[in-house]
């Protein structure tokens, strides 16, 4: 059952079909979250009061956007709220440093198996390079790409959440796009490259053997 249908199920009082869309949309708003945060604590409760208060309007939802982009949006609504109430600072200051305990930006659907290791490798290292590179992004730019690219809101729903113009927005996120282009880009050619030094340096090993 898609989304839609699930959604119209849950504003009829169906719960189950509510957790079921709560269940789809759990991992990409928490990440969201953290990389909005800078801290998988409020990321959390920031997930979590989304969830609650989306459950509460769910008969305010209009099926005109996707469940995903409303509960991203009613996010980052709560999210910039918190901040104002709290005076806290945006993830740039409170940025998870480690690997290990920062959330995904990019979401990895798991282990393709036609691709080969090296495909799988460059890949997870171009998701890695993307996360990098958005970390290093300054604070307005990187709201403006989670916002508009990754949580997939509108101009107008981006620019009522930062409180900053349309106009604004976009230049923002256009200079975020190049930047990450750019980084990305340098990224991936460095990856390819030592890759293939070190096929080619395999190919040597083996030629000697033989």
């Amino acid at each position: 059952m898609d989304d839609r249908a699930l959604l119209s199920r849950a504003q009829h009082g169906d719960f189950v079909a509510f957790e079921r869309l709560v269940e789809r949309s759990r991992h990409d708003l928490y990440s969201f979250a953290v990389r909005m945060t800078g801290s998988e604590t409020e990321a959390a409760e920031a997930a979590q009061e989304s969830f609650l208060s989306a459950y509460v309007h769910l008969s305010h939802f209009r099926n005109e956007a996707e469940f995903r982009t409303w509960v991203h949006w009613v996010a980052a609504k709560q999210i910039s709220i918190r901040r104002r109430l709290l005076g806290t600072s945006p993830a740039a200051e409170g940025a998870l440093n480690s690997r290990g305990s920062r959330a995904a930006l990019v979401h990895n659907p798991g282990v393709d198996w036609n691709c080969g290791a090296d495909e799988q490798a460059l890949s997870a290292e171009l998701r890695q390079a993307i996360e990098d590179a958005t970390d290093q992004l300054p604070q307005s730019h990187r709201e403006a790409f989670l916002l508009k690219d990754v949580a997939g809101l509108s101009y107008e729903q981006v620019a009522e959440v930062s409180g900053q113009s349309v106009a604004a927005i976009k230049d923002c996120l256009h200079r975020a796009r190049l930047m990450l282009r750019e980084t990305i880009g340098f990224a991936s050619h460095s990856s390819r490259d030592e890759q293939h030094q070190q096929q080619r340096g395999e190919a040597k090993e083996r030629a000697h053997r033989v």
